[in-house]
């Protein structure tokens, strides 16, 4: 049971989480886009989302600013998170601007809001799982394309749910979380995608 859920710990990384919403995005929406502007955005989300900020984790280890992979100590957490703060504001000026899709300027101005919350927790020192605020701002972000575009796609929806199920179950059992910050990292992960469905579902 360990080995699975540091598994699926991994396999759900926050990190990786903007990309899978533009992965969904282009496999949901029936919105006609050049094949080769969405290698350009997924390309450029993949290196501006993924890889500089993992580049940036490591160096960050090396250096001892981190000590644990999972951010447990709140005070490890204020550097990369204004990082990725950085890098989705990047993503939504350069890569994901409202003019070539407002999908995914919604999803990412979501994501934004998101981080600043959990940085705003950890000067409160509240450590909310980014697990939670991750897998349910996809989830709720694909809930939103449902709506938007009329599309039945209920397996994915219920399917991301059980992922919700199993990465909540997984992060108390490795008790990286408590019952409260399992609570409070899906509710700001939710909240501000919901609240942006307003201006484009």
């Amino acid at each position: 049971m360990r080995l699975t859920s540091k598994l699926i710990s991994t396999l759900f990384n926050p990190i990786l989480m903007p990309l899978a919403g533009a992965l969904l995005y282009f496999f949901i929406s029936p919105r006609f886009t050049p094949e080769r502007t969405k290698k350009l955005i997924l390309l450029g989300i993949l290196v501006i989302n993924v890889i500089i900020p993992y580049l940036f984790y490591l160096l960050l280890r090396n250096l001892g600013w981190i000590t644990h992979r999972d951010l447990s100590n709140l005070s490890e957490r204020k550097i990369p998170l204004y990082l990725c703060i950085m890098v989705t504001c990047i993503t939504l000026i350069k890569i994901t601007p409202s003019e070539i899709s407002f999908e995914l300027y919604y999803f990412f101005l979501g994501v934004l809001g998101t981080l600043i919350s959990c940085q705003i927790l950890v000067y409160l020192y509240f450590k909310a799982s980014m697990h939670m605020m991750a897998i349910w701002g996809l989830t709720t972000f694909v809930i939103g394309l449902s709506i938007h575009y009329h599309i039945n796609i209920t397996p994915l929806i219920a399917i991301l749910i059980l992922c919700v199920g199993a990465i909540a179950t997984s992060r108390m059992y490795l008790k990286c979380h408590t019952t409260e910050e399992i609570i409070i990292g899906s509710v700001i992960g939710i909240v501000p995608q919901f609240i942006l469905f307003g201006f484009w579902v």
